[in-house]
């Protein structure tokens, strides 16, 4: 994230950006529940970025970061400064992240995908996630800036109407915001609930299956 970047002055959101957000473009974003990440989340935050190889790190933070230096900053995550989202997957593994920072007039997002789960609907799950917090929030701009080779991440921001300038490799992604209403803030408690019950499911899923796991190897030693 690059926060110390300036934003040009916005006018008002149109309907139409604010149509394009909210859209759902297919029946498979249903799938993703978005979870609001806290504190306990750090470990598997880490664990996350760590995964990402050299290419996916560049494309994410602009460079491609050392361990050290992604140590380094999931440590300085300021949870309650800034707001982050995980996707979780069946065994309860974060695959996709979606970090908001707040400045005075906009928030700046970054968003990083594992790569076997991409062009899933993840990213734009995040996004659409990300959108209802800035606007709740009561800043009047999201800002997202990414290399110009991170075309996964270009489609992604122009499919939710995002206006795009490049320049010299990178390009920065802007998308006017609404004011909150009802809708909004509804819809973050909705969709947190609905992210809370997902990861209890899976809790229990993933809890029943280690359990069948420990019966069998037990009844394969006693059998030997």
């Amino acid at each position: 994230m690059k926060n110390n970047q300036q934003l040009s002055p916005f006018g008002d959101a149109s309907d139409s950006q604010c149509r394009n957000v909210g859209r759902q473009d297919s029946d498979a974003h249903m799938h993703w529940p978005v979870t609001e990440l806290s504190l306990m989340h750090r470990a598997g935050l880490l664990r996350h970025f760590l995964e990402l190889d050299v290419h996916d790190r560049r494309r994410r933070f602009g460079a491609a970061p050392s361990d050290t230096a992604v140590r380094a900053y999931v440590a300085r995550i300021h949870f309650e400064r800034d707001t982050l989202f995980g996707v979780f997957d069946e065994e309860l593994q974060i695959i996709g992240v979606a970090h908001l920072a707040r400045a005075s007039e906009h928030a700046e997002l970054g968003v990083s995908v594992r790569r076997e789960h991409r062009n899933r609907g993840v990213g734009g799950a995040l996004l659409r996630r990300a959108v209802l917090r800035a606007r709740n929030w009561g800043v009047r701009a999201l800002f997202m800036h990414c290399l110009r080779e991170n075309e996964t991440m270009m489609h992604i921001a122009r499919k939710q109407g995002m206006r795009i300038v490049t320049e010299q490799g990178e390009a920065q992604a802007w998308l006017a915001l609404p004011r909150a209403d009802a809708s909004s803030h509804f819809g973050e408690v909705f969709a947190q609930r609905v992210a809370l019950f997902d990861y209890a499911l899976k809790s229990q899923v993933a809890g029943a299956r280690r359990l069948v796991a420990g019966l069998k190897f037990s009844q394969a030693r006693d059998d030997q």
